[in-house]
């Protein structure tokens, strides 16, 4: 089939060459849906937040209390123009500190950020939502990424865990409760936790769419600044060891491997495509993926071309 674009995939993939200045630009950009609220405040406790099912740009997301949760992906950070403005659970963001958006997981919760280009790691409390751009997994502070190391390319390939225990017990402070290990454990027996996020092209294919850990030395960067009781923010990165990854992007995930081998075949000519197994529980799902990819800027100008042809689904994926 043919794709539809105002340039072609040679210009596409050519113009990648971006100035630091440009770079951050772009990245700033991708915060514009956050929503900004004026204060005079200069501090701020905040809440515990989960929130309701909620969309953006016509992409719904489902906040869910998941403590199983780890995922690859892309992350980017901001800090200028969002400095000192209420954060999604009421605190007031502070660029310096140690903290990121999610779009889904409560707030507050704790969460480890590796970066896959450098294998550093370091905590973050997740205290806002975002980002809503190219399908990036995370937002992280501007102190976060001078630490993690990609604060002047952006962006980088991360990996995005949540620690249980540590979430738990800031959940419990922030709602004014005792936090109990014992009662934790009890209690996560029952919990409802969110369901896989894994999705499904259902829509048959027959009609064609309009197409070991060392504290890192770091110098000449901005100091943490102190964070609330019970944070375990403690500004210590580690080096993590690290396995080769790729950035691909998703085109779509089946159940049938021949209606993921059919989109396969259409989506060849706009470079490697694969179709990759992925069992989840009792069930294996089909990947159709484009890649590897040299870079983030290469992956988004390939998923915009297959949002513009009417993959709506697609998405930047690290594997």
């Amino acid at each position: 089939m043919r794709f539809k674009t105002t340039y072609t995939m040679a210009a596409c993939f050519a113009a990648l060459t971006f100035t630091l200045s440009g770079c951050a630009e772009i990245e700033l950009a991708s915060h514009a849906t956050k929503q900004i609220v004026t204060t005079s405040e200069t501090k701020s406790k905040g809440r515990f937040k989960v929130g309701s099912p909620y969309q953006v740009k016509n992409i719904w997301y489902y906040p869910a209390v998941d403590y199983g949760y780890s995922e690859t992906g892309i992350a980017s950070w901001y800090g200028p123009g969002f400095d000192g403005k209420k954060t999604a659970n009421g605190e007031i963001y502070d660029q310096y500190a140690l903290t990121a958006a999610h779009r889904t997981l409560p707030m507050p919760s704790l969460v480890r950020v590796t970066n896959l280009g450098n294998g550093r790691s370091i905590k973050l409390r997740v205290n806002d939502r975002g980002p809503f751009s190219n399908n990036r997994i995370i937002d992280v502070s501007r102190r976060s990424a001078q630490l993690l190391g990609f604060e002047l390319q952006g962006t980088a390939k991360v990996k995005v865990e949540i620690l249980e225990a540590e979430s738990r017990q800031l959940a419990a402070q922030a709602q004014g409760e005792t936090y109990s290990p014992q009662v934790a454990s009890t209690e996560a027996e029952n919990v409802t936790l969110a369901a896989p996020t894994e999705e499904v092209t259902a829509e048959s294919l027959d009609a064609t769419p309009s197409v070991a850990s060392a504290p890192v030395q770091t110098t000449n960067l901005a100091p943490v600044r102190s964070e609330p009781a019970a944070s375990f923010t403690d500004g210590v990165v580690t080096q993590t060891p690290l396995a080769a990854s790729g950035i691909y992007v998703q085109a779509g995930s089946f159940l049938q491997v021949h209606n993921a081998d059919r989109l396969r075949a259409r989506l060849a000519s706009l470079g490697t495509a694969q179709v990759a197994d992925a069992p989840i529980g009792a069930r294996t799902f089909y990947r159709v993926r484009l890649g590897p990819l040299s870079n983030v800027q290469e992956a988004d100008k390939l998923l915009q071309i297959l949002h513009d042809n009417g993959y709506n689904d697609a998405r930047v994926i690290v594997d």
